[in-house]
């Protein structure tokens, strides 16, 4: 099965260790999740492509299954907890116990001055970017620490230094990185692993679509690699983590920043 995928930028790399497991993937439908629903799918995973985009989780998850892997697709908002009850009920019911998480879902940081910012705002990113993370991760601990698993986390380069996101989504990334470690430390006797990726500049189709050429071959002149970062780069070390190439790792916050957090 895994041969029939496209080996992007790392993302097929082989782990035989995750055949047959269970993995659920919130921020699925485009972007970082969706590469790293492709490319635990590539490994034998089945995988449950969470967003909140109904149509684009459905083709996430088509193209999974037509490259031979297994996939279904769940529209949920992660920061709701009636669609995260349904979510939970939904996996069970269609793969199982869930063995990883990738709680991806947020991304909010376009620029707001904070001169400007609003409490409204505010909240609103707080809520997509940390809340939401602890509520998925909340609706799926019974399985993890019925049989263990790995939990990955997504925060950002904006919680490492001074970035042109706002302020609200510096705090939460910040946040989730805490808030691994907190659970890492929690989770470890029931052998759940937790790690955070913390990637810098991705260029995800969203990207693309509001900046030139120019811009992009500007910004990635400014990362000691020479290139910006691509979704398959972070779903490559979402496999470490989810992997047993990992297995005496918890607790760490890893940037995939191209060199540009040292």
């Amino acid at each position: 099965m895994t041969e029939t995928f496209d080996r992007q930028a790392g993302a097929g790399a082989i782990c035989p260790d995750l055949d047959g497991k269970v993995a659920v993937v919130t921020g699925g439908s485009r972007g970082i999740g969706a590469a790293t629903a492709r490319a635990l799918a590539a490994n034998g995973v089945e995988v449950a492509v969470v967003g909140r985009d109904r149509a684009a989780v459905d083709a996430v998850a088509a193209d999974i299954r037509d490259l031979g892997g297994k996939a279904i697709a769940i529209a949920a908002d992660c920061t709701v907890d009636d669609d995260l009850h349904r979510l939970r009920a939904e996996v069970h019911a269609d793969l199982g116990r869930v063995d990883i998480l990738a709680t991806f879902a947020g991304g909010n940081g376009q620029p707001v001055p904070t001169t400007t910012e609003t409490a409204e705002h505010w909240r609103r990113v707080l809520d997509g970017d940390l809340t939401a993370t602890f509520l998925t991760i909340s609706a799926f601990l019974d399985d993890l620490t019925a049989g263990g698993g790995s939990i990955v986390t997504m925060a950002s380069s904006a919680a490492r230094e001074p970035t042109d996101a706002n302020a609200a989504y510096a705090a939460a990334k910040s946040g989730v990185m805490g808030l691994t470690r907190h659970l890492a430390g929690e989770l470890a006797p029931h052998g759940v692993r937790v790690n955070c990726l913390s990637p810098a500049t991705i260029e995800t189709e969203r990207m693309r679509a509001y900046t030139s050429d120019e811009v992009r071959a500007r910004l990635a002149a400014g990362f000691p690699l020479g290139r910006l970062g691509q979704p398959q780069d972070v779903a490559a070390a979402a496999l470490f983590f989810a992997s047993g190439a990992s297995s005496w790792i918890t607790g760490v916050t890893l940037d995939v920043a191209g060199g540009h957090i040292v």
